[in-house]
């Protein structure tokens, strides 16, 4: 026998084995396509959450299309993909703020030299209109100085505010105010705000205004140029008007079960003094997604995300009011490779998987309410976002 016909031989039984292995791999496809057995899924604590009362949500009206803009509220969920809000949707039992939006977009989050963002280089996109680097706070690639659609609204005589739950002084909230290279260099972020003329500013982060390393009070400095500092709720629900500071932590702010309703209470306070004749801007930041998504704990996200759509139904009932307001409600990114798996409508319960405790790029929403609602339809960049923003306030 010839090598030739041996090797041919082992061609041919090996071909064999393939076939009969195929055949039976084909059968097992055949007999059960249920490849997503959840009984086969180990669940800790951090990934079930069931919510025993569910919480009432609003529903309003559509204002007339082509009316006059004359306020822009920019609501920003970090970290809220749309798994975080159908993970919110199913635990209040079908029904969020959220549901009130006729029109939805999708925003492409990557900076300009990372596919997966940070929050410093997404806001700079929503911001801004500019794609940037990762770690980059209001600078574009070349670490020069970029115009914010708040700072765009202050040359239009607007008013102005930023409410959040981090640290003042963080990414998203800096974004709209800051210019820096470097995120982290925190105690120079913060001293930008002194002399932004920001009418309205509230977060967290009070150790980089009065513990820092150059001795300087911060605090001191704003009050000196006219702000009333305020640190706990009754000082907001007691605030008449004038620009404010608001610092409720030393770092971030505690979870909102711990915390109670402070940036939905400040975010009305702001609508409330900030309403004019001028119109203003308002940034909105449901922080604290993000931070528990990192985690990944479900339940800690999920009550986040509702304090966050609370304050997106306060928001629609002022605009549907008012008639001249547009809400864009949005992300930086999304955050921790949420996979919804398990759950009930009925019950108010999920099952979740966390694939990573980072970022991850997929697109993520953009709601969008008030007159010109329907130019933010589409697939578009974040950078492209802000530019649809600016060009509706001119």
């Amino acid at each position: 026998m010839t090598i030739d016909d041996l090797d041919m031989k082992r061609i041919l039984t090996i071909a064999a084995v393939l076939g009969l292995s195929l055949a039976a791999f084909a059968q097992n496809v055949d007999q059960g396509r249920d490849l997503s057995k959840y009984a086969d899924d180990k669940f800790g604590e951090d990934d079930k959450y069931q919510v025993e009362t569910p919480y009432a949500t609003v529903t309003v009206s559509q204002p007339k299309s082509k009316a006059k803009i004359k306020n822009v509220i920019v609501l920003i969920g970090d970290g809220m993909g749309l798994e975080q809000v159908s993970t919110g949707w199913v635990l209040n039992g079908g029904h969020l703020n959220i549901d009130n939006f006729k029109f939805a977009g999708y925003s492409r989050t990557y900076a300009s030299d990372r596919l997966v963002t940070d929050s410093s280089a997404g806001g700079t996109g929503i911001s801004s209109g500019i794609k940037t680097k990762y770690g980059y706070i209001g600078v574009d690639d070349d670490g020069k100085p970029v115009e914010s659609l708040l700072h765009y609204a202050q040359k239009k005589g607007m008013k102005t505010g930023v409410t959040v739950t981090c640290r003042i002084n963080d990414s998203t909230p800096a974004d709209f105010v800051c210019h820096s290279t470097d995120r982290h260099e925190e105690e120079q972020i913060a001293a930008q705000y002194v002399g932004c003329n920001v009418d309205f500013l509230s977060g967290g982060g009070l150790k980089f205004w009065k513990e820092r390393e150059d001795g300087r009070d911060l605090v001191r400095e704003m009050q000196d140029l006219g702000y009333t500092f305020v640190d706990d709720l009754e000082g907001v629900r007691s605030f008449k008007g004038g620009k404010f500071l608001g610092l409720f932590a030393p770092l971030d702010m505690d979870p909102v079960l711990d915390r109670g309703p402070v940036l939905r209470e400040t975010a009305k306070k702001a609508i409330e003094v900030l309403d004019n004749k001028k119109g203003f801007f308002l940034m909105i930041e449901g922080s604290q997604i993000d931070d528990w998504a990192h985690r990944n704990k479900v339940g800690h996200m999920a009550e986040e995300l509702f304090e966050f759509d609370k304050i997106i139904g306060d928001v629609l009932q002022f605009a549907e009011k008012d008639g001249h307001t547009l809400v864009i409600v949005t992300a930086d990114h999304a955050t921790g490779g949420l996979t919804l798996i398990d759950g009930s409508l009925e019950e108010r319960s999920v099952k979740v998987h966390y694939s990573t405790k980072g970022h991850n790029g997929i697109v993520v929403p953009v709601f969008a309410y008030g007159p010109h609602a329907e130019d933010f339809v589409g697939v578009y960049e974040n950078a492209e976002l802000s530019r649809r923003i600016k060009a509706l306030m001119k």
